[in-house]
């Protein structure tokens, strides 16, 4: 390596910090929430809170995050606000949009494709006019794609709201639905 300096690595990611009174953002309940995750981290790694503090900002605003609430949250954290856009459009569990009172995520992995599970999704379309990506008309549920719910082995997998199923066929996503609020 000869003369050359030892990479140097940050201990902690770079903190953005915003000028506005943390107490004006999010609501009190959000913020005690997210505080018993940030709780978890060292201070100066907070912002690794940021999955379970995008879910639970999610959960209050009816299933859906706002550019706004990624902005406080961002605030929140001390992070970028860039850097919140990045997770919750990396993955599928966060939507931008506003969804159903319930989402039904239908796993498209390698197994549960072989499954069934286009089959299922090609159900649910036919037989109540939910395509992926939409919602039903009466605002009763969101069908969604999914990479993968890590239930290989009883494919194909589905995942109403936080339960799971799995083995699913289309008479089992009638009787899922059809018990839906």
């Amino acid at each position: 390596r000869g003369d050359r300096p030892l990479m140097s690595f940050r201990n902690a990611p770079l903190a953005v910090i915003h000028d506005v009174d943390k107490e004006t953002l999010l609501t009190p309940e959000i913020r005690a929430e997210i505080d018993k995750h940030v709780a978890k981290y060292p201070p100066e790694w907070k912002q690794s809170a940021v999955m379970p503090a995008l879910t639970i900002v999610q959960d209050h605003n009816g299933g859906w995050l706002t550019q706004e609430l990624m902005d406080q949250l961002a605030a929140y954290l001390d992070m970028p606000e860039v850097a919140v856009y990045e997770v919750a459009t990396f993955y599928a569990m966060y939507d931008l949009e506003p969804v159903g009172r319930h989402k039904i995520c239908v796993c498209n992995s390698v197994s549960c494709m072989l499954g069934g599970a286009e089959a299922l999704l090609e159900h649910i379309e036919k037989r109540h006019g939910v395509a992926p990506g939409g919602t039903s008309k009466d605002g009763k549920f969101t069908v969604k794609e999914f990479e993968c719910l890590g239930a290989c082995r009883h494919a194909p997998a589905v995942m109403v709201d936080k339960a799971y199923h799995e083995c699913v066929t289309p008479d089992a996503i009638d009787k899922i639905i059809s018990k839906l609020d």
